[in-house]
């Protein structure tokens, strides 16, 4: 079972790596560690579980947080007590967004970073990303809101970003009237 303390912290410079687009079929080893992540995200969002084993709780993660320079993540999205939506993307991409953006309210967090973080990240409120799924299918996801956050946050890291590399230094707070709160 993966461990908090199995996720790469901030501080680790592979999170700054960018990921590798990923090759069809899927490796058993990349399927397992999908399943894993899973697990991890899934048991993280259940209290009574997030405390037996000591999760911290997260809604995203990707293979790179595990050290794997492979472009996939996995969201377990939680739509209503117990019950939640679980998505896999592989090489995604951003194929459309919306023009109004947002930010989370209380700010982002990540598994990666240990530590309050004051300051506020701008996002789409709605993107539409196309990927592919476990078989190697081409999928095209929408999402709003929280969802839509959470997947152009793993998205960055992909890329080698940070949800901090992307919070103004100077003027953390800086354009929060131009964007809406959720």
């Amino acid at each position: 079972m993966l461990k908090t303390k199995d996720i790469l912290d901030e501080k680790d410079k592979r999170l700054k790596v960018i990921s590798k687009e990923v090759e069809f079929p899927l490796t058993n080893k990349d399927k397992e560690l999908i399943n894993t992540m899973i697990e991890y995200l899934h048991d993280s969002q259940i209290e009574e579980l997030s405390e037996k084993y000591d999760l911290r709780p997260g809604m995203g993660m990707s293979a790179i947080q595990l050290g794997v320079a492979k472009r996939y993540f996995v969201v377990v999205h939680e739509i209503e007590e117990g019950k939640f939506d679980t998505y896999i993307l592989i090489n995604p991409r951003i194929i459309s967004n919306s023009m109004e953006k947002i930010y989370v309210e209380e700010g982002e967090g990540c598994l990666s970073v240990n530590r309050p973080v004051e300051g506020i990240v701008p996002r789409y409120a709605r993107v539409t990303m196309e990927a592919y799924d476990i078989e190697g299918r081409k999928i095209n996801v929408r999402a709003r809101e929280e969802l839509a956050i959470c997947f152009q946050h793993e998205l960055d890291h992909l890329n080698g970003i940070l949800f901090t590399d992307r919070i103004d230094k100077k003027n953390p707070f800086k354009d929060k009237d131009k964007y809406r709160a959720i």
